[in-house]
Protein backbone atom coordinates (compact mmCIF):
# COMPACT_ATOMS: atom_id res chain seq x y z
CA UNK A 1 0.00 0.00 0.00
CA UNK A 2 1.60 3.46 -0.98
CA UNK A 3 1.17 6.36 1.06
CA UNK A 4 -0.23 9.51 -0.87
CA UNK A 5 2.00 12.29 -0.43
CA UNK A 6 0.54 15.39 1.12
CA UNK A 7 1.90 18.42 -0.90
CA UNK A 8 4.30 20.71 0.67
CA UNK A 9 4.13 24.11 0.50
CA UNK A 10 6.00 26.33 -1.62
CA UNK A 11 7.80 29.41 0.04
CA UNK A 12 5.68 31.76 -1.51
CA UNK A 13 2.51 29.99 -0.52
CA UNK A 14 3.96 29.92 3.12
CA UNK A 15 4.62 33.35 2.93
CA UNK A 16 0.95 34.33 1.52
CA UNK A 17 -0.33 32.46 4.66
CA UNK A 18 1.51 34.30 7.11
CA UNK A 19 0.31 37.66 5.66
CA UNK A 20 -3.17 36.58 5.45
CA UNK A 21 -2.99 35.36 9.06
CA UNK A 22 -1.34 38.87 10.16
CA UNK A 23 -4.37 40.92 8.34
CA UNK A 24 -6.64 37.96 9.79
CA UNK A 25 -5.54 38.73 13.54
CA UNK A 26 -4.76 42.75 13.89
CA UNK A 27 -8.90 43.20 12.56
CA UNK A 28 -10.30 40.31 15.14
CA UNK A 29 -8.49 42.55 17.16
CA UNK A 30 -9.58 45.34 15.99
CA UNK A 31 -13.03 44.04 15.80
CA UNK A 32 -12.34 42.99 19.80
CA UNK A 33 -11.71 46.35 20.72
CA UNK A 34 -14.70 47.92 19.30
CA UNK A 35 -17.13 45.32 20.55
CA UNK A 36 -16.06 46.07 24.50
CA UNK A 37 -15.51 49.98 23.75
CA UNK A 38 -17.27 50.65 20.60
CA UNK A 39 -20.25 52.43 22.52
CA UNK A 40 -18.20 54.72 24.29
CA UNK A 41 -15.93 56.04 21.33
CA UNK A 42 -18.63 56.42 19.37
CA UNK A 43 -20.65 58.34 22.13
CA UNK A 44 -16.95 60.73 22.37
CA UNK A 45 -16.99 61.09 18.88
CA UNK A 46 -20.62 62.93 18.52
CA UNK A 47 -20.14 64.83 21.14
CA UNK A 48 -20.17 68.21 19.54
CA UNK A 49 -18.88 69.89 22.62
CA UNK A 50 -16.19 68.59 22.44
CA UNK A 51 -12.72 69.87 20.18
CA UNK A 52 -13.50 67.98 16.70
CA UNK A 53 -9.86 66.82 16.32
CA UNK A 54 -9.91 64.22 19.00
CA UNK A 55 -12.82 63.07 17.98
CA UNK A 56 -11.59 62.43 14.49
CA UNK A 57 -8.50 60.94 15.42
CA UNK A 58 -10.51 58.51 17.95
CA UNK A 59 -12.88 57.43 15.01
CA UNK A 60 -10.62 57.64 12.44
CA UNK A 61 -7.77 54.97 14.55
CA UNK A 62 -11.14 52.83 15.07
CA UNK A 63 -11.69 52.77 11.21
CA UNK A 64 -7.77 52.15 10.24
CA UNK A 65 -7.47 49.47 12.84
CA UNK A 66 -10.03 47.28 10.94
CA UNK A 67 -9.88 48.65 7.44
CA UNK A 68 -5.91 49.51 6.69
CA UNK A 69 -3.66 48.36 9.56
CA UNK A 70 -3.32 44.97 8.75
CA UNK A 71 -2.26 45.70 5.67
CA UNK A 72 0.46 48.35 6.37
CA UNK A 73 1.91 45.75 8.84
CA UNK A 74 2.61 43.05 6.35
CA UNK A 75 3.65 45.37 3.73
CA UNK A 76 6.41 47.29 6.59
CA UNK A 77 7.18 43.51 7.61
CA UNK A 78 7.86 42.51 3.83
CA UNK A 79 8.98 45.80 2.23
CA UNK A 80 6.32 45.94 -0.18
CA UNK A 81 5.40 49.21 -1.14
CA UNK A 82 1.31 50.33 -2.19
CA UNK A 83 2.32 50.92 -5.60
CA UNK A 84 2.96 47.49 -6.57
CA UNK A 85 -0.47 46.54 -5.30
CA UNK A 86 -1.88 48.52 -8.61
CA UNK A 87 -2.08 52.05 -7.51
CA UNK A 88 -0.17 53.38 -10.77
CA UNK A 89 -1.36 55.58 -13.96
CA UNK A 90 -1.36 52.93 -16.25
CA UNK A 91 -5.10 51.23 -16.78
CA UNK A 92 -6.42 53.53 -13.97
CA UNK A 93 -9.13 55.36 -16.28
CA UNK A 94 -10.13 51.73 -17.41
CA UNK A 95 -10.43 50.30 -13.59
CA UNK A 96 -12.44 53.28 -12.53
CA UNK A 97 -14.98 53.16 -15.34
CA UNK A 98 -15.40 49.70 -15.02
CA UNK A 99 -15.99 50.13 -11.46
CA UNK A 100 -18.43 52.40 -11.79
CA UNK A 101 -20.01 50.58 -14.48
CA UNK A 102 -20.16 47.26 -11.69
CA UNK A 103 -21.93 49.95 -9.06
CA UNK A 104 -24.88 50.85 -11.34
CA UNK A 105 -27.07 47.95 -10.11
CA UNK A 106 -26.48 48.84 -6.68
CA UNK A 107 -26.93 52.74 -7.08
CA UNK A 108 -30.11 52.05 -9.16
CA UNK A 109 -31.20 50.00 -6.17
CA UNK A 110 -30.41 53.12 -3.86
CA UNK A 111 -32.32 55.68 -5.75
CA UNK A 112 -35.23 53.63 -6.76
CA UNK A 113 -35.81 51.84 -3.29
CA UNK A 114 -36.17 55.21 -1.72
CA UNK A 115 -32.94 54.90 -0.10
CA UNK A 116 -30.84 57.55 -1.49
CA UNK A 117 -30.84 60.57 0.83
CA UNK A 118 -28.43 63.05 -1.11
CA UNK A 119 -24.88 62.75 -2.53
CA UNK A 120 -22.52 62.85 0.29
CA UNK A 121 -18.91 62.21 -0.45
CA UNK A 122 -16.07 62.28 2.24
CA UNK A 123 -18.97 62.40 5.12
CA UNK A 124 -18.55 60.96 8.37
CA UNK A 125 -20.01 61.68 12.11
CA UNK A 126 -18.17 64.60 12.98
CA UNK A 127 -18.00 66.33 9.04
CA UNK A 128 -20.42 69.22 10.06
CA UNK A 129 -18.44 70.24 13.14
CA UNK A 130 -15.60 70.15 10.57
CA UNK A 131 -17.19 72.51 8.66
CA UNK A 132 -17.83 74.88 11.41
CA UNK A 133 -14.29 75.08 12.82
CA UNK A 134 -13.26 76.62 9.86
CA UNK A 135 -11.78 76.42 6.42
CA UNK A 136 -8.29 75.08 7.33
CA UNK A 137 -9.87 72.51 9.80
CA UNK A 138 -12.56 71.44 6.86
CA UNK A 139 -9.96 70.94 4.42
CA UNK A 140 -7.32 69.06 6.68
CA UNK A 141 -10.05 67.04 7.93
CA UNK A 142 -11.66 65.94 5.04
CA UNK A 143 -7.97 64.51 3.71
CA UNK A 144 -8.16 62.27 6.65
CA UNK A 145 -11.51 61.36 5.94
CA UNK A 146 -10.50 60.43 2.31
CA UNK A 147 -7.30 59.15 2.96
CA UNK A 148 -8.96 56.71 6.16
CA UNK A 149 -12.57 56.35 5.04
CA UNK A 150 -11.83 56.51 1.28
CA UNK A 151 -8.18 55.01 -0.10
CA UNK A 152 -7.45 52.40 3.25
CA UNK A 153 -10.73 51.10 3.34
CA UNK A 154 -10.80 50.28 -0.66
CA UNK A 155 -7.21 49.64 -0.88
CA UNK A 156 -7.65 47.42 1.73
CA UNK A 157 -10.26 45.31 -0.54
CA UNK A 158 -7.55 45.11 -3.76
CA UNK A 159 -4.68 44.01 -1.05
CA UNK A 160 -6.44 41.35 0.62
CA UNK A 161 -7.82 39.95 -2.86
CA UNK A 162 -4.19 40.02 -4.24
CA UNK A 163 -2.53 37.61 -1.79
CA UNK A 164 -5.65 35.48 -1.76
CA UNK A 165 -5.66 34.90 -5.61
CA UNK A 166 -1.43 34.49 -5.13
CA UNK A 167 -2.48 32.04 -2.82
CA UNK A 168 -5.11 30.29 -4.52
CA UNK A 169 -4.79 30.63 -8.14
CA UNK A 170 -7.59 29.97 -10.80
CA UNK A 171 -7.29 30.21 -14.35
CA UNK A 172 -11.03 30.84 -14.92
CA UNK A 173 -11.49 34.42 -16.33
CA UNK A 174 -14.51 35.49 -14.51
CA UNK A 175 -14.30 33.47 -11.32
CA UNK A 176 -11.55 34.52 -8.30
CA UNK A 177 -10.84 33.05 -4.62
CA UNK A 178 -9.82 36.71 -3.70
CA UNK A 179 -12.79 38.42 -5.27
CA UNK A 180 -15.07 36.12 -3.77
CA UNK A 181 -13.96 36.28 0.00
CA UNK A 182 -13.47 39.78 -0.35
CA UNK A 183 -16.95 40.46 -1.66
CA UNK A 184 -18.17 38.17 1.16
CA UNK A 185 -16.53 39.57 3.89
CA UNK A 186 -17.73 43.06 2.78
CA UNK A 187 -21.51 41.57 2.76
CA UNK A 188 -21.23 40.26 6.26
CA UNK A 189 -20.82 44.00 7.45
CA UNK A 190 -23.26 45.49 5.18
CA UNK A 191 -26.83 44.92 6.78
CA UNK A 192 -29.14 42.40 4.46
CA UNK A 193 -32.43 41.87 4.92
CA UNK A 194 -33.91 38.84 3.83
CA UNK A 195 -37.25 39.71 2.37
CA UNK A 196 -37.51 41.10 -1.61
CA UNK A 197 -35.53 44.63 -0.97
CA UNK A 198 -33.59 42.56 0.76
CA UNK A 199 -32.48 39.96 -1.79
CA UNK A 200 -32.04 43.00 -4.42
CA UNK A 201 -29.64 44.57 -2.09
CA UNK A 202 -27.55 41.50 -1.80
CA UNK A 203 -27.72 40.65 -5.53
CA UNK A 204 -26.84 44.48 -6.65
CA UNK A 205 -23.90 44.66 -3.69
CA UNK A 206 -22.54 41.28 -4.59
CA UNK A 207 -22.29 42.45 -8.36
CA UNK A 208 -20.60 45.54 -6.97
CA UNK A 209 -17.99 44.32 -5.00
CA UNK A 210 -17.16 41.11 -6.73
CA UNK A 211 -17.21 43.22 -10.02
CA UNK A 212 -15.06 46.00 -8.66
CA UNK A 213 -12.48 43.14 -7.47
CA UNK A 214 -12.72 41.43 -10.70
CA UNK A 215 -11.76 44.81 -12.48
CA UNK A 216 -9.06 45.00 -10.39
CA UNK A 217 -7.39 41.70 -11.48
CA UNK A 218 -7.98 41.87 -15.36
CA UNK A 219 -6.67 45.78 -15.47
CA UNK A 220 -3.83 44.90 -12.32
CA UNK A 221 -4.98 48.50 -11.20
CA UNK A 222 -6.37 49.52 -8.01
CA UNK A 223 -7.64 53.20 -8.45
CA UNK A 224 -11.30 51.77 -9.17
CA UNK A 225 -11.63 50.62 -5.77
CA UNK A 226 -10.03 52.91 -3.93
CA UNK A 227 -12.12 55.04 -6.25
CA UNK A 228 -15.46 53.25 -5.26
CA UNK A 229 -15.23 53.82 -1.62
CA UNK A 230 -14.23 57.79 -2.21
CA UNK A 231 -16.90 58.35 -4.37
CA UNK A 232 -19.47 55.99 -4.79
CA UNK A 233 -19.81 53.36 -1.17
CA UNK A 234 -19.32 55.93 1.33
CA UNK A 235 -20.91 58.71 -0.36
CA UNK A 236 -24.66 57.07 -1.24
Amino acid sequence: MTKTKRRSLTPEQKKLDVNLWIIVLITAAAYCFYGVFGSPVMAFCKDSSISVWPRLFAAAAMEYAVAGLGITVVCIIRKLSFISFGLKAKNAVKAIVGTVICFIPYIAYIVLSGQFEGYEPLSIMVTPDLYKAGLITAILGTLVVAVVWGFFEGFNYAVIAEFISRRYPVKSRFFDWGALVCTLMGIMFHPIHFDTLGMIDFITTFIALYGMLMVRKHTKNSWGCVFAFLCIWNAL
